[in-house]
């Protein structure tokens, strides 16, 4: 987007303005970094009770066959045949109402988003695919799904509506205060849900290391559902700010960041989103790449880190022994832990949790440690 062109705005822009927002330019778009609470109080109450916070600036869609035959299994397997040539992870696998994170690979295994895809649950749903891409890179995503997708299936994005993360450990109780089906979803779940006459897709998943739920919908009815969660004393709006503190915490990466085109699904310590069996069968994007990694041709690892002294920012150098070993490509104050955190790459020899390493802050070396992520446990609604 040129410099000179307008922030696109979400179905809930006038909302998050009206309640005192402080609006900054992300992706694109006039997103809101806080609220009046700040960014401290917003990441504990999301922790402590539920979050809600706006990423309507996502790239949900769908993908549907042009023709579906009307067999459930042949459909999907024909939708999924349209997408796994782009991704790491096994689409034709997927069970009804089941959503799976997964990456979309560049010919030589690089990272180009990360994403969710999704089958749906109902019947009739067959030979259709949900996905969720990011922000930054939808306009790309789109292109090459659409392109891979050929005459066989259409991509219809949903993102001209809202997409809205209730998170936090009362999540569930509160939505289901809605629909009282949604507390049943497991986590990575789906399904469909109506209110008022309006169609909505609501999934229990997000990014913020907690239980919690996106919900799809409608541009008008995105704006009714955010004011009655938000008339629910156990729910409180939280910003662009807590929702970043939050997911470091949790270990995740952010595209564009922890991530990009240069760095392969291992070096990203992303292992789980490569599927075992395309491995084996060959079909992967990059294969020669991704098998030398994975049999320990690795240069790089992404790491957690705990700092002592001042957080270590995006591009801090981490050093070891006198030398620079990697960079911090995520980091921050910890307000669960009351420390500051960080995630970056360096060598494999010096991935061990424990490993004790050093980061330039200002150009005066601070003491770190390698860490387990994620720094802080994931509470993930996980069901037999």
């Amino acid at each position: 987007m040129s410099v000179t062109e307008p922030l696109l705005t979400t179905p809930l822009t006038a909302a998050h303005r009206a309640m005192g927002a402080r609006m900054v330019a992300f992706a694109g778009y006039d997103m809101p970094v806080q609220y009046q609470d700040g960014v401290l109080a917003e990441h504990r109450w999301t922790r402590e009770h539920a979050g809600l916070f706006d990423v309507s600036h996502m790239g949900p869609a769908w993908l549907r066959l042009a023709a579906p035959g009307g067999d459930a299994e042949a459909d999907h397997a024909a939708v999924a045949a349209l997408v796994e040539p782009m991704v790491s992870g096994d689409v034709a696998g997927l069970k009804p109402g089941q959503l799976r994170y997964t990456l979309l690979l560049a010919e030589d295994g690089g990272l180009l988003d990360d994403l969710m895809v999704g089958r749906p649950a109902a019947p009739e749903g067959q030979g259709a695919l949900y996905l969720v891409v990011n922000a930054a890179t939808k306009a790309q995503d789109f292109r090459l799904l659409a392109e891979a997708a050929g005459p066989a299936a259409r991509l219809e994005r949903a993102d001209a509506g809202g997409l809205i993360a209730l998170q936090g450990p009362e999540a569930a109780a509160v939505l289901s205060a809605v629909w009282p089906g949604a507390g049943d979803l497991g986590f990575m779940r789906f399904a469909a849900f109506e209110l008022d006459g309006a169609a909505f897709t609501v999934s229990r998943s997000g990014y913020t290391g907690e239980d919690g739920f996106e919900i799809l919908a409608p541009a008008d009815a995105a704006r009714t559902l955010w004011a009655r969660l938000l008339a629910d004393a156990r729910v409180r709006p939280a910003g662009l700010g807590a929702r970043d503190s939050l997911r470091l915490e949790a270990g995740l990466p952010l595209y564009g960041h922890d991530a990009d085109p240069s760095v392969s699904p291992y070096e990203a310590a992303l292992d789980f989103a490569v599927s075992r069996r395309r491995l084996q069968d060959g079909s992967l994007r990059g294969l020669h790449r991704l098998a030398a990694e994975r049999s320990g041709a690795l240069e790089r690892r992404r790491v957690g880190l705990k700092v002592e002294g001042a957080p270590a920012r995006e591009g801090a150098e981490i050093v070891h022994d006198g030398a620079v070993v990697g960079r911090v490509t995520s980091g921050g104050f910890s307000p669960s832990l009351s420390a500051p955190v960080a995630m970056g790459f360096v060598p494999p020899a010096l991935a061990a949790p424990g490993t004790p390493l050093s980061v330039l802050v200002r150009g005066r070396p601070q003491p770190a440690v390698v860490a387990p992520l994620p720094f802080v446990p994931h509470r993930y609604a996980r069901k037999a």
